[in-house]
């Protein structure tokens, strides 16, 4: 969030307030979603190490991506990534 606020010369809780006025919605809403959609997509096409894919992601831990990607996606990441048709190697 401090980095796009400083690209877009204004203070955190001014883009905050301009996100959720024409977007509906706040902006760290947005890129949670976005992370667990990319999650998603990769746990559907190959194996994943969660706890690299927590990192790469930009969590500190990986229970913290299992409860953001449980709560966004409905299941645990294991469980998402065998219906998927994977295994989970990590």
């Amino acid at each position: 969030m401090s980095q796009l606020a400083a690209i877009a010369h204004m203070s955190v809780r001014q883009l905050q307030r301009l996100f959720a006025e024409y977007v509906g919605i706040g902006p760290k809403w947005v890129i949670r979603r976005a992370r667990m959609q990319e999650a998603a997509a990769r746990a559907a096409t190959e194996p994943q190490d969660w706890s690299a894919l927590a990192a790469e992601l930009g969590y500190a831990d990986q229970a913290h991506f299992t409860r953001d990607f449980t709560a966004c996606i409905g299941t645990s990441p294991a469980k998402y990534a065998s219906s998927a048709g994977r295994r989970n190697d990590a």
